[in-house]
């Protein structure tokens, strides 16, 4: 049998944005549960009491900010070395047979030059390519062959160092990005190794996306 508890904590976690901003005690439990009320009444298939939700929702967010704000916090304070680079292009080409050579060459070219930035990943059908806009013209050369999704131009990236703790810690990410979200700031690429991530923005949006992601240290 379906309890007010367990199908007001569904309608909370398959919403996240709400999820937060219960977690954070900063939404009214009176007028989310009234606005709730038609679709749980739909869930359980009888009437409930609006002060039973609110209950139910009062007990969800202490127990949601105990498990927000102990584990995530920790790791977020944790945050190391931020580091953001400006200038760079974005190109995503489809997979192939030779694009790995053409991969290396580029590789062997960047080598020479220790000051560009350089990163790539691979999905099923694209690989992606981000650069130092000054080796636009190398990129094109030796990928004339390839099939060019996209690029996109006048990128910036910030790098985020995290401690160990992350990769055990559920909803270390969902809590960034969410933040970046309420920005309204867009993330044109996300790059991640275990312990560090790349976010691409827009050269406009870094300022602000950079003041997030350190303001995350002193939440």
């Amino acid at each position: 049998m379906k309890t007010i508890s367990s199908v007001v904590e569904h309608y909370i976690k398959t919403k996240p944005f709400l999820l937060s901003a219960l977690s954070q005690g900063i939404i009214n439990l009176t007028s989310l549960a009234r606005n709730m009320m038609p679709e749980l009444e739909a869930e359980i298939g009888k009437d409930v009491k609006q002060g039973a939700v609110v209950m139910s929702l009062k007990r969800l967010s202490e127990d949601l900010n105990f498990r927000v704000n102990h584990k995530i916090v920790k790791v977020l304070k944790g945050i190391g070395e931020i580091t953001v680079r400006s200038s760079l292009t974005d190109y995503t080409f489809a997979v192939s047979d030779t694009i790995l050579n053409k991969q290396a060459e580029l590789i062997g070219y960047i080598n020479t030059y220790p000051e560009v930035f350089y990163t790539s990943s691979r999905g099923v059908n694209e690989t992606n390519v981000v650069v130092s806009s000054s080796m636009n013209t190398i990129v094109e050369k030796l990928f004339a062959g390839e099939k060019q999704i996209e690029r996109t131009d006048n990128l910036a990236s910030i790098t985020v160092k995290l401690p160990k703790d992350n990769i055990s810690t559920p909803g270390v990410y969902y809590y960034i990005f969410q933040r970046l979200a309420w920005e309204g700031i867009i993330i044109n690429e996300v790059i991640s190794t275990s312990y560090e991530f790349t976010i691409l923005v827009n050269d406009e949006e870094v300022d602000l996306a950079f003041k997030v992601i350190k303001d995350l240290k002193s939440i």
